[in-house]
């Protein structure tokens, strides 16, 4: 198991700590942001492939995000794929 710390940028969320066991997510720890959101977010994600989570995760944007063209969402599929640049 590994577990990856990536800070998001300009979202309300300011630490995501994922924890992986190979290529799949078994938890994801976000601080930070709407509480709902990230424990409906981490819920839908455990036991997921880090490629599945990151297809469907990434792009998707929030009016509430500092450029309004990322999401606490897009920002942890971005974690995921420094997390896999990072093996």
């Amino acid at each position: 198991m590994k577990t990856f710390h990536y800070q998001p940028t300009d979202v309300c969320a300011r630490e995501m700590i994922i924890t992986v066991d190979g290529d799949t997510i078994v938890n994801i720890e976000t601080l930070g942001g709407c509480q709902g959101n990230r424990q409906g977010v981490a819920r839908l994600c455990a036991g997921r492939k880090v490629d599945e989570v990151i297809s469907i995760l990434e792009g998707i944007e929030c009016r509430g995000s500092r450029t309004g063209k990322t999401s606490c969402p897009d920002q942890l599929a971005q974690a995921l794929k420094a997390l896999k640049e990072e093996k």
